[in-house]
């Protein structure tokens, strides 16, 4: 039996309570959209040509800079430090999904992770000059508290709906998120057109840069309303255990490792998601890096271009989830990651200067990126034992939300030995070529009978 406060219970919440919930979304999807996806790319890979002797707006910088005395290219820099903070986020979820289950309040974590993660974007204000280390630092400390604080969050979930209705109020918070990235990067957009000058490189990176602090003020911000209006809803564990909820953390954590074992064809599954997911992961967080640094596109393009994933996600989740319908979800999955392999192909003919066809390429990413994300979780949600949905979906986030690894490191290896960002794009093939076969060689039906569930007609 359930104990009570799991996600079984009918959870007493209002609307004014799942209203604060949506708006955290609200508040961190501008960091996603305008940090992640936009401007931290270009802005820290300028930053970092400068401290490698290049002379601000120089095309095909070649130099090296010593960070902890290891020789990096230049272009290389910000692909190493996006996989290491993944790489460290990927010991950090576990734990403080743990610990977050444990925890008597569950607020005062939130809060901590999210104003970690605010201030230090915030703290890209002072990455001038050559100041390429503050700023991989900075980003190591806010990519890691945006994945800590994202876990805190999805734990809120099963308490603000009952199981009919998680759906629903999770797509409403998908929504808003959407909504609200979109609306800054809007904004960031008018302000680069209007302020840059054509030729003023500093005036462009000095534009870059306070962008990025205005994601950081906006999560800040915003996150003050669900810190307002959620209530605090204590788990059995957190009411009846009087240990150390860090110590506590940890071995819950353990438990979960090893009851995972039980199920192998669920990891499996959770492994072809891992890698193919690793690269739609990748193909986001680096494509500014590439229209800026490869195919010479100015901020205003870059933006145009996210703004038109971002609206067509929400159209492309709804096309392959009709399609779903009709075909199975693995098929439509597959067919989507066929996609991906022509996105990142096309990727390596387009041509410099030209912002159509880099336009054109993302409205295909976004056609493809809500399905293949929706679809996925879906598929998950079948392999995951009753009752375990919680300790499950703390792995699955580890490759969510930019949280790639892989792809970064090897899209950076590639440059540094070719110092070809065009080849480092176009080796990103192999995980969705390796995802698609793993995922097409799930037994899936007789995983969802292994885990307890009722396999549905289609798969």
């Amino acid at each position: 039996m359930a104990a009570p406060g799991t996600a079984t219970s009918l959870p007493a919440s209002g609307r004014r309570e799942r209203t604060g919930w949506y708006f955290y979304d609200w508040a961190n999807s501008a960091f996603q959209t305008t940090v992640i996806t936009v401007f931290l790319g270009p802005f820290l890979t300028t930053v970092t040509e400068i401290a490698a002797g290049c002379p601000l707006g120089t095309d095909d910088c070649t130099g090296r800079v010593h960070p902890l005395g290891i020789t990096v290219a230049a272009g290389s820099f910000y692909p190493y430090v996006v996989s290491l903070s993944v790489l460290l986020t990927v010991f950090v979820l576990p734990i403080m999904g743990a610990v977050a289950d444990r925890a008597p309040r569950k607020k005062p974590l939130l809060a901590a992770a999210a104003f970690t993660g605010a201030a230090a974007t915030i703290g890209m204000a002072f990455v001038t000059g050559d100041r390429y280390w503050l700023g991989g630092l900075l980003f190591l400390i806010a990519n890691i508290s945006f994945g800590a604080a994202i876990v805190v969050y999805n734990s809120f979930l099963p308490l603000l709906a009952a199981p009919d209705d998680r759906d629903k109020v999770s797509s409403r918070g998908w929504a808003i998120g959407y909504l609200g990235g979109g609306l800054l990067l809007a904004a960031n957009l008018v302000a680069v057109m209007l302020l840059s000058v054509d030729g003023d490189d500093q005036r462009t990176l000095d534009l870059a840069r306070f962008c990025i602090v205005s994601a950081g003020v906006w999560w800040a911000v915003f996150t003050l309303v669900p810190l307002r209006r959620l209530r605090e809803h204590p788990s059995a564990a957190a009411t009846t255990e009087r240990g150390n909820v860090l110590t506590d953390g940890f071995t819950q954590l353990g438990h979960t490792i090893r009851g995972i074992r039980a199920y192998p064809l669920t990891l499996f599954f959770l492994l072809a998601y891992l890698v193919y997911n690793d690269g739609i992961q990748t193909v986001i967080t680096l494509a500014s890096q590439y229209g800026t640094e490869e195919l010479d596109l100015g901020q205003s393009t870059l933006i145009i271009t996210i703004l038109i994933v971002q609206f067509l996600a929400f159209g492309g989740a709804l096309l392959l989830g009709a399609l779903a319908t009709r075909i199975g979800a693995r098929r439509t999955v597959l067919l989507s990651l066929v996609l991906w392999l022509v996105v990142v192909v096309a990727a390596f003919w387009l041509p410099a200067g030209q912002p159509v066809p880099f336009m054109l390429l993302g409205a295909l990413i976004g056609v493809v990126l809500g399905g293949s994300q929706a679809l996925s979780r879906s598929m998950f949600s079948q392999l995951i034992p009753a009752g375990k949905e919680g300790e499950y979906y703390g792995f699955y986030e580890i490759s969510d939300r930019g949280t790639s690894w892989l792809g970064p490191l090897l899209f950076g290896l590639i440059f540094q030995l070719t110092d070809s960002y065009r080849i480092g794009i176009v080796s990103l093939v192999v995980f969705f070529v390796a995802g698609g076969i793993l995922l097409a060689l799930v037994p899936l039906r007789r995983a969802i009978t292994a885990a307890g569930n009722t396999p549905p007609r289609l798969l």
